[in-house]
């Protein structure tokens, strides 16, 4: 039964209010792709007036990393809009919907939508069922399906290759943080549901921030999970390379065979090497017409967004962007400490915090640099029987840091933006959204969040917002730093001052 409550006027019940607060805070959220990612994930439960006279939902996620997640950084901004719609103080729960018997699920909870991907389409990486078997299959007595995907309409040769991926390289030992969350869960969910609701799925980010970390935990997730599927890993050049080998050899009918019949799941990593390059171009075009219209998975990495890649043709833009397109940035400080003390637990080694600290700050561009940096340390402290220190790491790594002095006070900062945009310290600090505001108060986030040394949570703290708001400060400054030379000229002038 749909409980009704009036908020003003409108009577809305309860399927409503969710409906009504998806489109809310889709509208007032500052990344709506990304949001609709995670809002998409979630479905209704149920709503229940509470003696306090507050009203209590529920809703479910599909598993348990995304009912943490979203608690996390999206269960305020979920009540605050039905909260606002309902004229009532809401209290959100999210849990993990549990398989049960269908009767209980029909008293538990009231589905938002009756076409979830779940009911609208088959996984197409799903074990073969029995239907899939012919008479002599059968007849051979086999107690587990024969490895290779089921057979949907494509000619399957008997070439056999070996996937590339890397089997250390997992979900569980990928450090996610603000800058990579998105791509992190994009890929996650991906492997849990393969070329069911994103198709391709485009990763992209500067080199070196773990974007083939990515592609080979979701490899590596989906073999686990389905056994019987033919996964691929390559580089573009060797993409390209191996068609060009194939033309030289008069053999493309196998390379063909190799990328269109052979298999189910294809990652790419680098794939804007292949622009320029006509005829490889056309051969990817085909490659990704054929496996996409079988269903089958098809992920890719650039250093770049499918519309900054300067030379790409219209058409394979377009299909890059026909699935989900997530970015990672280079990984803030705490992340950039959790990343190091990871590392050196993998590696066996004692890192006091003082030293992982050292390092998260001054070591900010890449994760490669940042494994650079501890390997050097490690192996200097090795050779010479040192123990590692604070003073050992700033003597190791001197050439490869920056002077402490660059480091920058939060009031030292704060007055800097006042005086450039000649405002005041409350009307800096305030709550108007007016551009003449939000705009130097974004820019001051960014600036304490890269000089000061401080955390996403720390810079929130000071301008009394939440996490998510100087997170998006600092993402949204530095992204539109690129196309606007206005605000960059901005920036740039408050940084000489300081």
């Amino acid at each position: 039964m749909l409980v009704k409550y009036v908020a003003g006027s409108i009577t809305m019940n309860d399927l409503n209010l969710w409906a009504t607060a998806y489109r809310q805070i889709l509208q007032n959220h500052a990344n709506p792709t990304e949001m609709k990612f995670w809002l998409d994930a979630l479905n209704w439960g149920k709503l229940e007036p509470m003696a306090s006279g507050k009203v209590h939902i529920f809703l479910t996620a599909p598993s348990v990393f995304y009912a943490n997640f979203i608690n996390q950084q999206f269960k305020a901004e979920i009540e605050s809009a039905t909260s606002q719609i309902l004229g009532k103080s809401c209290e959100v729960s999210i849990a993990v919907l549990e398989s049960k018997p269908a009767e209980e699920v029909e008293e538990a909870i009231i589905s938002i939508s009756n076409t979830s991907v779940n009911n609208t389409f088959e996984n197409p990486l799903s074990p073969p069922t029995a239907s899939d078997f012919t008479p002599a299959m059968a007849q051979s007595n086999q107690s587990s399906p024969s490895p290779g995907f089921v057979n949907r309409g494509s000619h399957k040769s008997n070439v056999i290759i070996n996937d590339f991926l890397d089997p250390t390289l997992t979900f569980d030992n990928y450090i996610m943080g603000p800058s990579n969350q998105f791509a992190y869960a994009s890929a996650f969910s991906t492997s849990e549901k393969p070329a069911v609701q994103y198709n391709p799925l485009f990763i992209y980010g500067p080199p070196g921030v773990g974007k083939t970390h990515l592609l080979h935990a979701l490899g590596n997730q989906i073999k686990k999970k389905n056994p019987h599927i033919r996964a691929y890993f390559v580089s573009a050049e060797k993409f390209v390379n191996e068609f060009i080998e194939s033309i030289q050899h008069k053999n493309p009918g196998d390379f063909r065979a190799k990328y269109r019949d052979n298999v189910d799941l294809l990652l790419i990593d680098d794939i804007q090497f292949i622009v320029g390059k006509d005829r490889s171009e056309e051969e990817f075009i085909h490659t990704f017409n054929t496996l996409h219209s079988l269903k089958k998975m098809i992920v890719l990495t650039s250093d770049k967004a499918p519309k900054d890649i300067d030379g790409l043709e219209d058409r394979i833009r377009t299909r890059f962007e026909m699935g989900l397109v997530a970015d990672i940035r280079p990984p803030e400080i705490e992340t950039r400490i959790a990343i190091l003390k990871a590392k050196a637990e993998a590696d066996d080694m004692y890192l006091p915090d003082d030293v992982a600290t050292f390092l998260g700050t001054y070591v900010k561009d890449t994760v490669r640099n940042l494994h650079g940096a501890l390997v050097k340390l490690q192996q200097y402290a090795s050779l010479t029987g040192s123990e590692i220190t604070l003073d050992l790491a700033k003597q190791v790594l001197q050439n490869s840091i920056p002077e402490e002095g660059q480091e920058y006070t939060v009031e030292i900062i704060l007055n800097a933006v006042c005086k450039h945009f000649n405002l005041k310290m409350k009307e800096l600090k305030g709550t108007s959204r007016a551009k003449q505001f939000s705009m130097p108060r974004q820019i001051a986030m960014y600036l304490i969040r890269k000089y000061a040394n401080l955390g996403f949570r720390e810079v929130s703290q000071i301008f009394d917002k939440d996490h998510s708001t100087a997170v998006h400060a600092y993402q949204k400054i530095e992204l539109e730093m690129e196309s606007d030379p206005e605000l960059k000229r901005n920036v740039e002038t408050i940084r000489e001052q300081l």
